[in-house]
């Protein structure tokens, strides 16, 4: 996943704001709604998604339609020079959502979803033998209070 360099300016963010109303909006819609021409929508879009500001089209799915109501974020201490097969190996299983590299207490901040009690102890302990994990932490995610949301910031510009 590209990290944007790229910040973006006034239009880009009209687009944007734009786009975060309406995901599905076509290019035409997208012009109507800012107010740009098409084929400035067009080449905004394309830029974008080249700087790695647009990532993934992927839906977002909720993961308890595929049957896996439970979420939980494991805390993963590591060896450091193994990182790279860590990460290798976390990513070959299906539970791991995603995986953060953090700084200070612990190192890799793993958000993972199981489909009951029992499927949760599974995958943490799967994760718990990959080579080069030290230890581990879980938290249950017991209620989301906020969703993932970009409006706020884009609001500003």
């Amino acid at each position: 996943m590209p990290i944007a360099d790229r910040v973006i300016d006034s239009i880009d963010a009209r687009i944007l704001r734009a786009l975060v109303k309406d995901p599905r909006a076509t290019v035409v819609a997208l012009a109507e709604a800012t107010g740009l021409a098409r084929n400035t929508v067009h080449a905004r879009l394309g830029s974008l998604e080249a700087d790695g500001v647009l990532q993934s089209l992927e839906r977002r799915i909720d993961p308890a339609a595929l049957g896996y109501p439970l979420t939980a974020f494991i805390m993963v201490t590591v060896t450091q020079r193994k990182l790279r097969a860590i990460g290798e190996a976390l990513e070959s299983v299906p539970e791991v959502l995603e995986v953060h590299g953090l700084s200070g207490v612990t190192d890799l901040l793993v958000h993972i979803v199981a489909r009951d009690a029992d499927d949760l102890y599974r995958v943490a302990g799967q994760i718990l033998d990959i080579d080069g994990v030290e230890r581990t932490t879980t938290g249950l995610v017991m209620r989301r209070l906020v969703d993932y949301r970009l409006g706020p910031l884009l609001a500003e510009r």
